[in-house]
């Protein structure tokens, strides 16, 4: 018979989603994780497995929680509209919390060691995913007529996410919220279409 686990696994789940989201993946210890999960080591194991799946369930978590606000926006009548929140909603997930700054999708590994490799991997995806949604509104919002005939959907949903991803690095390096606002307003500007 399998031992009682003695923890709340979605809160330790929650905690490790915190610290590898304030310190990034390699930044993250088992000892910063066993610490913010209040439990030991072989539990963590137990429950998680190794450090890179429980850095994988904790981005899924994070999807789940925050990131929401793409669906939403992909759901609106125009590309501007789609464009406009997807902006201003990033800018609200990057400054939420002072200790958390930043994205986890962006942040959780930009550059890291050959053991990080999987991550780096798996996050390049995640983005991606991102990506292409957008990608295949703009494409729609073309096709409706309400993008002009000589837009570019792929490069307009690239634009989108390179200004989005820029937000989370700016908002992990201090910029205040004021002023990832007016770089979402700066970036709307170039968005063609109507506004809704």
């Amino acid at each position: 018979m399998g031992r009682h686990r003695e923890f709340d696994v979605d809160k330790a789940l929650d905690a490790a989603l915190c610290v590898f989201w304030r310190k990034g993946y390699e930044g993250t210890s088992y000892v910063d994780l066993t610490d913010a999960a209040g439990v030991e080591r072989p539990a963590l194991y137990a429950a998680f497995g190794n450090k890179e799946a429980l850095f994988r369930q904790a981005l899924a978590r994070y999807n789940e929680r925050f990131l929401s606000y793409i669906p939403e926006a992909l759901a609106l009548p125009t590309a501007r509209e789609v464009a406009a929140y997807a902006l201003r909603r990033a800018v609200e997930l990057n400054t939420m919390f002072d200790d958390q700054r930043g994205c986890l999708g962006v942040n959780g590994v930009l550059a890291g060691s050959d053991s990080a490799e999987p991550v780096r991997q798996a996050l390049i995806e995640f983005r991606a995913q991102g990506e292409a949604q957008l990608r295949e509104r703009f494409e729609r919002a073309l096709a409706e007529g309400d993008l002009p005939a000589s837009s570019k959907p792929a490069a307009l949903a690239a634009f989108l996410m390179a200004v989005m991803h820029g937000i989370a690095v700016q908002a992990k390096a201090g910029f205040s919220r004021e002023m990832l606002e007016a770089v979402a307003e700066q970036a709307l500007a170039a968005i063609p279409g109507k506004a809704g």
